[in-house]
Order: structure tokens, then sequence, then C-alpha cells
């Protein structure tokens, strides 16, 4: 169980426990959820998690672990411009790490292999870059405990470290 000021993944935005209150109405205790990149925003989670769209934050050490294993971890080849928006979405609901890193390696290439020819950066190619960065940085951002750009660019380092 979770308690106030903890941090949590749900689906997969990273959001703080602001409270844990009891809903009169069907008697259920819900955790009250604010995502971190959006104040505004309150969700809230029936405490037994039946859809299992909770989960904890990722570890330091699985963090760690995840950053070291960046330069292994190949982005998509052969792409079918017709299909790319599909594999993306597919990628981006399955959630998963490498997913993610997948998408922002992938986007990342087109997008400057566009450039480097003179050409208009991909809309689709942008827009699932920062989802994905969205995604894994926040989280990490966490288990590390620094700010999302200190984060994006720590690891940013480490990635270049481990390439040469």
């Amino acid at each position: 169980m979770y308690k106030k000021n903890d941090y949590v993944v749900y689906k997969k935005d990273v959001c703080i426990v602001k409270e844990i209150r009891n809903n009169k109405m069907n008697g259920k205790d819900y955790y009250i959820l604010t995502p971190i990149d959006d104040k505004s925003l309150i969700i809230d989670v029936p405490i037994d998690n039946k859809l299992g769209y909770l989960r904890d934050v990722i570890s330091k050490e699985e963090a760690d672990n995840l950053i070291k294993n960046i330069p292994n971890i190949n982005p998509l080849v052969n792409l079918n411009d017709k299909y790319i928006e599909k594999t993306y979405k597919d990628l981006l609901s399955c959630g998963t790490y490498e997913d993610l890193i997948k998408i922002i390696k992938t986007t990342y290439l087109r997008n400057n292999d566009r450039m480097m020819k003179h050409k208009k950066v991909s809309e689709k190619d942008s827009y699932y870059f920062t989802q994905a960065e969205k995604y894994l940085y926040n989280e990490l951002s966490i288990a590390l405990q620094m700010d999302f750009e200190s984060t994006k660019n720590y690891i940013i380092k480490k990635v270049e470290e481990l390439s040469y």
C-alpha cells in the first residue's frame, strides 16, 4: 500500500499520492494522484488496483542497469512510412523501457537523417519522440533524484561514455 507523497506510475504517467480518501458512495478507499507534469489533473484510483494501472516507480538500481543497457537496444529498422505510426503507438502502449528507448532512438535517427537531407522533420516522429522521452525521463528522474532536464542530460552523457 502506498502512502501520502509516494511516487507511483499510473498507466504511463509518474504521479504523486496526494492523499488516500474513502468514497462514501461505495465505501472503497482511493488513492488521489497528481501527475508530476500536470499539477491541475487529479486522478482517483481504487486502492485494490484491480485493473493493474498502478505500479512502483523504477528503482535506482534498475535505472542504472537500464542506462547501461541503452547502447545495446537497437532502433527499429526497415520501417514502412505507411505503418510507422501504428508501430510507434504499439510500442508506446506496451510501455516497456526498452520500447520507449527504441522509439527515442528511431525517431531521433529518422529526424536527424531528414535534417541532413535538408528536409523538414516529421511531425509524427517528433510527437512520438517527445512522448517517449516524457514517459521515460519522468520516471527515471524520480529514481535518480534529478529534474527532467538533468536526467535527460545525465543519460545522454552516460550513453556517450558507454558507446566509446
